[in-house]
């Protein structure tokens, strides 16, 4: 996180704050060769942001039994108090999980920031950079969700399909084509699971009825055109998809794998989507790169 905050800054990509223990942070900064000149470094236990998220945490838990020193607690972890401050809007997003798990990220996410307007559920995207395959060069094709609901319901999956859509017009700033996918194509078989994702991708375009989306696809014919036309003649989206909504997390989480181990893609993500402000879950295992990528997508986001 250190080298990744000294290289956000020293390329002018994002104007990175380091939340934690200033002294800490500090030592940790001098000795990977940086300073702490033109890089924040917050206090999160004690200070202004530390008092700041405090006050806020009381005020949203207005009437529990909760005490002050209770909440103080809480707010002496720097996770939390990063997640109060975007929610408050004093930063514009959050790149955690280096030294938290996923679900410590999401709770406090969840708690502190909530979900935009119009979606229920938090959910996530991976961008997917895959070798040319289709005539059109390098491409980046969104898989989602891979990362966090296990089993979505049809009106989940239309949740998911428009925080993907918004997600993927701010980073990667083309006009999504969404795919609902299935071991189905166009009514090829049927069953309970198929019937779900034709209602997913129904109440997407109740919602969103201006994004070209279809489905239920196999995942050939979304992607490849001739497969498409045949499966699903006359289709815009058949054999011209970017936005992959996959059925469930099994499927996303094991096709992003599949295509990152056998393409060679690169898989940037999982992207948290769906949150009223940027925060985004990194691995524990991640690299230099890996942060500074997530944090840059974290900033177009919030742009």
């Amino acid at each position: 996180m250190i080298e990744a905050a000294i290289r956000l800054h020293r390329e002018r990509l994002v104007r990175p704050v380091l939340m934690g223990r200033v002294a800490d942070i500090e030592r940790a900064l001098e000795s990977a060769g940086g300073t702490a000149e033109g890089i924040d470094v917050v206090e999160a236990g004690e200070g202004e942001a530390y008092e700041t998220a405090v006050q806020a945490m009381q005020a949203y838990r207005r009437g529990q039994t909760l005490t002050r020193e209770a909440i103080q607690a809480e707010a002496a972890d720097p996770l939390t108090v990063a997640a109060v401050h975007v929610g408050l809007g004093r930063l514009d997003g959050g790149v955690a999980g280096a030294v938290h798990t996923t679900g410590d990220v999401l709770r406090a996410a969840i708690r502190w920031i909530g979900t935009a307007p119009g979606i229920s559920v938090v959910s996530s995207s991976f961008f997917m950079v895959v070798r040319p395959f289709r005539g059109a060069g390098e491409e980046v094709l969104t898989f989602t969700d891979a990362g966090v609901l296990p089993a979505p319901t049809a009106e989940q999956l239309a949740d998911i399909a428009m925080a993907a859509v918004e997600q993927r017009r701010r980073v990667v700033g083309d006009e999504p084509v969404v795919a609902f996918l299935s071991y189905s194509t166009r009514g090829s078989a049927d069953g309970p699971e198929v019937r779900r994702v034709r209602d997913g991708l129904a109440a997407f375009r109740e919602r969103m009825p201006d994004v070209p989306a279809d489905g239920e696809f196999q995942a050939d014919a979304a992607l490849i055109e001739e497969v498409g036309q045949r499966k699903a003649p006359g289709s815009p989206v058949a054999g011209h998809a970017n936005t992959l909504v996959f059925p469930d997390l099994d499927a996303g989480n094991i096709a992003y794998k599949l295509v990152q181990r056998l393409a060679g893609a690169q898989a940037i993500g999982p992207i948290l989507q769906g949150l009223a402000r940027p925060f985004n879950d990194l691995s524990r295992g991640a690299s230099v790169d890996d942060i500074v990528n997530v944090a840059c997508i974290t900033a177009l986001q919030g742009a």
